[in-house]
């Protein structure tokens, strides 16, 4: 250069230098710009899919946990991540990744679960007090057993030990609402905050199918709070002795045959809700609540929840009328859903999160959500100005675009939440095996491929947190795209099931049966099924359950190669290894039957 005082600072002052081009990121000056693994990685090549298919790819987070059905943060900048299981513990991540050896909570002597395939019962909801770093409380929702052998769900609060910010206090619990379930499905479970300080509940319709208590059911009866949206004021008491207020502007306060609690009605089993944060910029769509609604017999629907609004259900599913004679009377004011999609699409929906990240820009907007039947991702693109909400596949697995250093190139089938992180990164749960008592679920968070925020642009520092319990370090399970890639070619081909680009996503458990398990919301689920059924969801089990190859393949990413054999080798001694191998792999095909048989006796 002919200016000598530009590269005499480049030498000397390297901050200075970054002053005088006016880079305020230095993961782009001099020397960094060539030094930085985020900027100079192999990061794989990006290819767009000719039919529409958003290709994202993901990252495994956590794995080894007994369905788990929600994560959630406390909001208090120390990036924490609480993911609970459905029989009753719930566990502390660290920003490290690492998980607290001690749970945060374990209340699985008291909350309603078994291990049947599907049932929908157990711990469900969890959200904390939009001022929990100073008040310390938060609440959960989960099934339960009275001493009088009926099944209820019990809203309740806890606080955190003053001592420990990782442990929860199980003697501070304090009831504030219980609901009498007349079945073991559809008991929702969703709890949060809205940007309003009050809390929303989501509550089944009560079970069974067709919503067939009373005349009207459950969902279009406002007296009670089954099949309804309820917000309350947990800051307070009411004066006729409720551990709760009313918000002096609920919808129905002033109807003598409603509840004061119910916010939206007309609602059949609203599976994981969320709040839109809002554009990062604008704030625009900040404070919606989304909802996916599971139907009956026909539609899947996304809801947007609106004051006063009622769904539809039992008189509608999706935009469809379900009861004939209830639709020709039903008013016209009904929500209609902002998506409904039919069974050749998927089965059973799980509710997913607007993302408003930072480390993914092109996703900002979309609504990200799943199929708990089939494992399908989907989003949606909300159409301004034709008031339409336009659907997208998510495609998961294509080597090209995932060819990234961690990315993996499947997950596990059956999706039961998704979460969100606290810097507002986008995640989801699921399981190859979906009984709250079997450790095969993971959790994942999304990565989009085709751009990436710039470095440093989405760093932050998380308040460090005192930890008294022993950290246990983080061991994926799951292989990545790199290093199937780079596996020998004598190994079984993985692009028969892994490059594929269409909606459908290569996944931990075997081919998919018609006869799916139901999901831990699912329509259909029973309490105890027997009979032919029984050993139908035995059945249903064992063509689930993880293949004995996964570990092994696990294990081998850290155990050393095989030597090779000689090549002088005898005839005899290559006979009496083949005998060996056979009579080992016979041992192991025994063993995993005894195993099974063991498994499926305790259904």
């Amino acid at each position: 250069m002919d200016d000598k005082h530009t590269p005499e600072c480049c030498e000397t002052n390297k901050t200075r230098f970054c002053n005088l081009l006016h880079l305020h990121d230095e993961d782009y000056c001099f020397p960094n710009v060539l030094k930085n693994t985020a900027l100079n990685r192999n990061l794989g090549l990006v290819v767009e899919d000719g039919r529409g298919c958003l290709q994202l790819c993901l990252t495994e987070v956590a794995n080894g946990l007994r369905n788990p059905v929600l994560m959630v943060h406390a909001k208090d900048h120390t990036h924490r991540m609480f993911v609970a299981e459905q029989l009753g513990i719930i566990w502390v991540y660290l920003p490290d990744g690492s998980r607290l050896e001690e749970p945060f909570l374990d209340i699985k002597s008291i909350v309603l679960a078994t291990p049947w395939l599907g049932d929908e019962r157990g711990f469900l909801g969890m959200a904390f007090h939009p001022q929990h770093k100073y008040n310390r409380k938060f609440y959960v929702y989960y099934s339960y057993m009275d001493k009088n052998r009926v099944e209820k769900i019990r809203i309740s609060e806890l606080k955190v030990l003053a001592s420990d910010v990782n442990k929860a206090d199980p003697l501070s619990e304090r009831n504030l609402l219980e609901l009498e379930e007349p079945a073991a499905n559809h008991n929702g479970g969703q709890l949060l905050f809205g940007v309003d300080g009050y809390m929303y509940l989501f509550t089944g319709d009560g079970g069974k199918a067709g919503d067939p208590f009373g005349k009207f059911g459950n969902a279009q009866n406002k007296s009670a709070l089954l099949g309804k949206v309820l917000r309350i004021d947990v800051d307070g008491k009411s004066p006729d002795g409720k551990p709760y207020r009313i918000p002096p502007d609920n919808p129905f306060v002033s109807d003598p045959t409603a509840r004061p609690e119910v916010y939206a009605y007309g609602v059949r089993n609203m599976w994981r809700c969320a709040v839109d944060r809002g554009d990062p910029v604008t704030k625009k769509g900040r404070g919606r609540i989304f909802c996916g609604d599971v139907g009956q017999n026909r539609f899947e629907e996304i809801d947007i929840i609106v004051k006063g609004g009622n769904y539809g259900w039992r008189v509608k599913e999706g935009f469809e009328c379900y009861d004939t004679k209830l639709c020709h009377n039903s008013s016209l004011d009904d929500i209609l859903p902002i998506f409904a999609y039919g069974r050749n699409v998927g089965k059973s929906v799980t509710g997913g999160y607007v993302y408003r990240g930072c480390e993914s820009p092109n996703l900002n907007g979309l609504y990200i959500f799943g199929d708990f039947m089939n494992g399908r991702l989907m989003a949606l693109q909300e159409e301004e100005k034709a008031n339409k909400w336009k659907k997208q596949d998510i495609c998961i697995g294509s080597t090209k675009a995932c060819a990234f250093p961690g990315m993996i190139s499947s997950y596990s089938k059956f999706i039961i939440s998704f979460a969100e992180d606290e810097a507002g990164e986008l995640y989801f749960m699921s399981t190859s095996y979906p009984s709250a008592y079997a450790p095969h679920g993971s959790l994942y968070k999304f990565i989009d491929p085709a751009r990436r925020a710039p470095p440093g642009k989405c760093k932050y520092k998380p308040v460090p947190v005192k930890t008294k319990s022993k950290r246990i370090p983080f061991l994926p399970r799951a292989k990545t795209v790199l290093e199937l890639l780079n596996e020998p070619s004598t190994t079984k081909p993985w692009k028969k099931s892994s490059t594929s680009t269409a909606a459908f996503p290569t996944v931990y458990s075997n081919k998919v049966r018609k006869t799916s398990p139901t999901k831990i919301k699912a329509s259909r689920a029973k309490p105890a099924p027997s009979g032919k059924k029984r050993r139908k969801i035995r059945t249903e089990a064992k063509h689930h359950r993880p293949k004995q190859t996964e570990k092994v393949a696990h294990t081998s990413r850290t155990t050393p190669a095989p030597s090779k054999p000689k090549k002088k080798s005898s005839r005899l001694t290559r006979t009496k290894k083949l005998l060996q191998r056979k009579a080992a792999l016979a041992e192991e095909k025994a063993e995993k039957r005894r195993r099974e048989r063991r498994l499926s006796s305790s259904f």
